[in-house]
């Protein structure tokens, strides 16, 4: 795991346009609406950040944080999304790595608890996130899982 740089886009923030689209490419999501949250980020509106594992200059893995993931509980924010490792990187941590990063980050700002959604029943769960509750996705049919880390690393 050594061999790889984790980083905040502040760290970098000249891959911001490549970072876009990298997650747009894993999440169809606009690149836009990624740049939209970059952009605050990297001006300073928001302590709400993006974390990327690095190999080289390729992005292996990466996530952000934002108010709401796209639920009903608005209540519960901020939210980690877009969390992703490219497959050949997968199972060396990078993931695990880069949500600790994230939690470790924000609740040095005073940021405490974080919030996700995910399908995912025992991934989260290794690295200190608890079920909460079952929340509706917007535009979803189903209820989708919501985790909590209250910052203890």
């Amino acid at each position: 795991m050594n061999k790889y740089k984790y980083i905040t886009l502040r760290e970098k923030p000249e891959i911001k346009e490549k970072a876009a689209e990298w997650f747009h490419q894993k999440w169809c999501v606009p690149t836009e609406a990624y740049l939209e949250c970059m952009d605050a980020y990297l001006a300073g509106e928001t302590e709400l950040g993006w974390y990327l594992c690095l190999d080289g200059e390729k992005i292996t893995g990466g996530l952000g944080v934002i108010e709401n993931d796209f639920h009903d509980r608005k209540d519960l924010t901020p939210n980690v999304c877009a969390v992703y490792t490219e497959e050949e990187y997968r199972r060396q941590g990078i993931a695990g790595e880069l949500l600790n990063m994230a939690v470790r980050d924000l609740k040095s700002k005073g940021i405490s608890p974080v919030y996700l959604v995910t399908d995912h029943t025992s991934f989260y769960e290794r690295y200190g996130w608890e079920f909460l509750c079952m929340v509706q996705g917007d535009g979803e049919p189903d209820m989708t899982r919501m985790y909590i880390h209250k910052g203890n690393i």
